[in-house]
């Protein structure tokens, strides 16, 4: 478990993993804040949406810049749990988000801190402030009991 108590921000996007879990998507959440109020929250969503970009972050990015009325969420952080892929760090650095959250790495898939490590990459649009292993215990064994039960 977290060692530390977890930021109200990431709680919700750990209760949102959940929801997407319950329903049958891999549990990962997102929440948009913006001058300490959470402005949307997301879960994974592309097989009920038949959208693989469907993504919480790409979700909840969409939903912040719907309520702000502009594509620009710059003074905005993003709590994910599990780190974001190539295609949400892509859409992180259009929305020009100040500061990325996240609970469990991706070596596989992530794009922060393995694979193309998109933000660190000279020619990056906008690198924000990323902090790695926020809830990461609790995510990591989302994901693990997800995919074990789904193994059967």
């Amino acid at each position: 478990m977290t060692r530390w108590p977890l930021p109200e921000p990431m709680a919700q996007a750990l209760a949102a993993a959940r929801q997407g879990a319950d329903a049958g998507e891999v549990p990962v959440g997102a929440v948009v804040v913006k001058d300490g109020e959470v402005i949307a929250v997301a879960h994974n969503a592309p097989r009920a949406m038949h959208d693989p970009t469907a993504h919480a972050e790409m979700l909840a990015i969409r939903a912040a810049a719907a309520k702000l009325g502009d594509e620009r969420l710059a003074g905005c952080d993003l709590y994910v749990t599990l780190e974001p892929c190539p295609m949400c760090a892509g859409a992180i650095q259009h929305a020009r988000i100040g500061r990325v959250y996240y609970g469990a790495s991706d070596p596989k898939g992530g794009a922060v801190e393995h694979g193309p490590r998109l933000f660190d990459r000279l020619e990056s649009l906008h690198r924000p402030e990323t902090y790695a292993g926020i809830g990461e215990d609790e995510a990591a064994s989302l994901l693990r009991e997800f995919f074990a039960a789904r193994r059967g």
